[in-house]
């Protein structure tokens, strides 16, 4: 399934014309003062929108490829996908899973939010949004209102959903041939408060296998984020 998508949706629409270049924006600054940079494919006045968050753990960025080949491609008329490779730049400089100040970014929104000891790989910070990463993220959510969000993850080689989002994590992973599981969300989750905020919208996490993502299943997962693109 991951290789008949790549072939038909990614190779056959790259080969048939140049995609134009990207807008681009910061939308905000890591601890330490790296830009954290937002990129839309297609048009931004497009009615259906999907956000792309290729890596919120430092270590876990496999996801990267994938946003960046998404960058080379074509969005499905009628949408625009918006595309963040790096919202931890600092951590994934240091290969940690927390940002500069050990903040688990993924425990740092207001939904079931908990503190925690810092120090722990899932510390949640001293309060919610408490750090500029998950603020620059927050703030393009709440713009841009994306009709799915897909934030990627490792090692799990699993698709997440939960809640409202349930049935569309459920259509990736057939998209993408990867298994699903139904988990709860963690407390201060990214996608937890996006469920719960937006529970008419889709929100979800996909776990990638460990190690480095494949030209083939980078390719794999960019179809199918464009079929999802595509239609609602």
């Amino acid at each position: 399934m991951l290789a008949a998508l790549a072939t038909a949706a990614v190779v056959g629409v790259a080969a048939s014309s140049p995609a134009p270049a990207p807008y681009v924006e910061t939308i905000g600054h890591s601890s330490e003062g790296r830009a954290i940079v937002a990129r839309a494919v297609g048009s931004r006045s497009a009615e259906r929108r999907v956000l792309v968050i290729g890596c919120i753990h430092g270590n876990e960025c496999a996801g990267v490829r994938v946003t960046r080949r998404l960058t080379a491609l074509h969005s499905p008329a009628g949408s625009a996908v918006w595309l963040v490779h790096q919202l931890n730049p600092d951590g994934a400089l240091r290969h940690t899973r927390g940002n500069a100040r050990g903040v688990d970014l993924n425990r740092n929104f207001p939904a079931g939010w908990r503190s925690g000891s810092r120090g722990d790989l899932t510390y949640g910070g001293p309060r919610p949004l408490s750090e500029p990463e998950a603020r620059a993220i927050k703030r393009l959510i709440v713009r841009i209102d994306p009709d799915v969000t897909i934030w990627f993850h490792q090692p799990q080689t699993v698709v997440r959903g939960f809640g409202p989002s349930r049935a569309a994590a459920r259509r990736y992973a057939r998209l993408t041939g990867m298994a699903y599981r139904t988990i709860s969300w963690p407390p201060g989750s990214a996608t937890r408060w996006q469920n719960r905020r937006w529970p008419a919208r889709a929100s979800y996490g996909v776990e990638l296998r460990p190690g480095t993502l494949s030209r083939r299943g980078a390719n794999g997962h960019a179809a199918a984020i464009l079929r999802i693109a595509r239609s609602r």
